[in-house]
């Protein structure tokens, strides 16, 4: 028998500045413990999934940012959990504030080349090799 679970959705950013993309690291304690990911975070019931990145990304990382196109959706199923992760361009606001960690472990900008699959949880491993090469391509 079959056992079907709804799955978790979640928006995350894909936010580049120059040759280098936002990053943050997951807290200890949580699902995927200080894995490096693109920031953002569960989408609430009835929330729209843009609106919901930009509040993860001011509580998370005291950034204000505007939310533009999907560049990718992605499925995977956890042990867990299955995760339904929309990743969304996203830019900064002028005047906002550098990120920081508030409500992550850490946050940092990384290269093309300090993008290793076995940091990052694996849902977000497909969309690693498409942000390396847009990196590249910037510089």
């Amino acid at each position: 028998m079959t056992t079907h679970r709804a799955p978790v959705l979640v928006s995350a950013a894909v936010i580049i500045e120059g040759d280098r993309v936002l990053l943050s690291q997951r807290k200890r304690g949580t699902h995927l413990e200080l894995a490096w990911e693109f920031p953002g975070g569960k989408v609430e019931p009835g929330e729209d999934p843009r609106v919901a990145l930009a509040r993860e990304l001011e509580e998370e990382l005291g950034i204000h940012c505007d939310v533009g196109a999907p560049v990718e959706v992605t499925f995977h199923a956890y042990p867990e959990k299955d995760v339904l992760l929309l990743f969304f361009e996203a830019t900064r606001r002028p005047g906002s504030a550098d990120p920081r960690a508030l409500d992550v472990a850490a946050v940092r900008w990384a290269a093309a080349s300090e993008l290793r699959d076995e940091e990052f949880p694996p849902a977000d491993v497909a969309i690693l090799q498409r942000i390396r090469a847009r990196l590249h391509a910037a510089g």
